[in-house]
């Protein structure tokens, strides 16, 4: 009876051994990744010729993908171990299906199957018989529109003018919209629409003439810029946004209470440089998200800016996340990507010869000269005037313009090292010092400089009413400050 027990205890030992063993989630894991497998890939929709990104494990031994109905594809590039990019071949099943990685001696099957796309043109904005102003929005509609690669329309000259997705306002699958360059030919033109798989659609017969007095522009609206002291976000909850009307301090900028309400109820846009970037949009809950899955390079609601960085356009509008969102704030969060600025982009007509007026805020009458790291150069609202500033600014110029807008600084000396602080020296607009040749200086026609300054999301702003702006540095003289209209 005794050795009944002694091997009834031995057996019970070595079962709950196996058992806490095979619930150790560190080493389920590190299996997983040990093996050949895909965990994800993007776009989830695509059509030949479109390059779709692969991300796995173990992929760096791959030498063939398939796609479905068989097609095979062996020229692909590796990025690394866990990443693949190739283009999607010609031939793929109407009906989609599943991808297969294949290596000599193992294979992997994606979770999620490929869907087929086919672009499909049913209108346009403007009918046969419309004439259609340079200048003017243009909007195509159809179903899988995203795949759109290029118009092609005549110029002025009757030569091709092309019109590459990478300036289209806005694409997605439903509709992809641009603007009609002004140089357009005049008179009839039966245009062309390109697709990513080399396919050609024929335009009906519009007609086309120049704008005879202005031009749209897209004019881009900060509402937070990082300063550069916030870095990679990997899942963290450091992207947060509040209202006015419901800062808690958790939030890395309290947007003011009329930008708020017009992001829940308009497309704004988050930019960002990393291309591997996935990015998920949420609450500071992490209770409701905007989409159902993450967003990746590729989704139709990003855009390639063309100088190295993307865009997300958001639209809140008709999203279950609005009902939480005031109490439970806006979260940017995800991997591999790092926030650069939210902002709103409108097109706005402009009248030929007119452009945007310039309009003083301050200017140097003589009697004030080098800076030499002085504390001469300092601005103060109506509010908290000191005596100790340069210049006493309305207040509705301090709070709509110094505050909430894009002014200028401007300058004669090439050799400037200019930095932005308060009165009292304690925080800074930029990380460094800013030179000639930063992105933010522009060279005038005259020979002076200006320099762009939008405080909107720096922690600056936090004191500026009681210590004031300040421009110091050394090497160059302000001449005035001013804004547009």
């Amino acid at each position: 009876m005794k050795n009944v027990f002694k091997y009834l205890g031995i057996f019970l030992t070595v079962a709950l051994a196996a058992g806490f063993t095979a619930c150790d989630p560190t080493e389920e894991n590190e299996s997983a990744e040990a093996g050949l497998s895909i965990k994800v890939f993007f776009p989830t929709k695509v059509i030949a010729g479109q390059e779709v990104t692969i991300n796995g494990t173990g992929l760096s031994d791959v030498t063939e993908i398939i796609f479905p109905d068989n097609v095979s594809v062996k020229e692909f590039t590796h990025a690394g171990d866990g990443m693949i990019r190739v283009i999607a071949p010609a031939g793929i099943a109407a009906e989609g299906g599943n991808i297969i990685v294949r290596t000599e001696d193992d294979e992997a099957v994606s979770k999620l199957p490929l869907t087929l796309g086919k672009v499909n043109v049913t209108g346009y904005s403007n009918r046969t018989g419309d004439t259609i102003v340079g200048g003017s929005p243009f909007t195509i509609f159809g179903k899988d529109l995203e795949f759109l690669k290029k118009v092609e329309l005549l110029d002025e000259d009757g030569e091709p003018l092309l019109i590459s997705d990478l300036t289209f306002d806005r694409k997605s699958t439903n509709s992809v919209s641009f603007t009609i360059p002004q140089n357009i030919y005049t008179g009839d033109i039966e245009g062309k629409v390109y697709a990513c798989d080399g396919s050609v659609i024929t335009m009906p017969l519009l007609s086309f003439k120049p704008a005879p007095t202005g031009h749209w522009e897209t004019v881009k609206t900060l509402i937070w810029k990082n300063d550069g002291t916030h870095g990679n976000i990997n899942w963290s909850s450091e992207y947060r946004f509040a209202p006015e009307s419901n800062s808690t301090g958790e939030e890395i900028y309290t947007v003011p209470q009329d930008i708020w309400d017009k992001m829940k109820e308009t497309t704004f846009y988050m930019s960002f440089a990393e291309p591997g970037a996935q990015i998920r949009v949420t609450t500071g809950w992490w209770s409701t998200t905007w989409t159902k899955d993450d967003i990746f390079v590729g989704n139709e609601l990003i855009t390639d800016n063309g100088d190295g960085t993307y865009s997300l356009a958001v639209t809140l509008a008709g999203s279950p996340i609005l009902d939480v969102l005031d109490a439970q704030h806006l979260l940017f969060t995800g991997g591999g990507y790092t926030p650069l600025e939210v902002y709103f982009s409108e097109q706005v007509w402009v009248e030929n010869g007119s452009g945007p007026k310039e309009v003083v805020i301050w200017e140097n009458d003589g009697s004030h000269g080098n800076i030499n790291w002085s504390s001469e150069y300092r601005f103060a609202p109506e509010s908290n005037s000191t005596g100790e500033e340069i210049y006493t600014v309305p207040q509705d110029i301090w709070d709509n313009v110094i505050k909430k807008g894009t002014f200028y600084m401007q300058f004669a000396e090439p050799g400037a090292q200019v930095r932005v602080t308060t009165g009292w020296w304690s925080t800074t607009w930029t990380k460094d010092d800013i030179f000639v040749g930063n992105e933010l200086i522009t060279e005038n026609e005259d020979g002076t400089y200006s320099l762009a300054v939008n405080l909107a999301g720096s922690p600056i702003l936090d004191v500026l009413d009681v210590q004031h702006l300040l421009f110091t540095g050394g090497g160059y003289t302000v001449m005035k400050l001013y804004y547009l209209e």
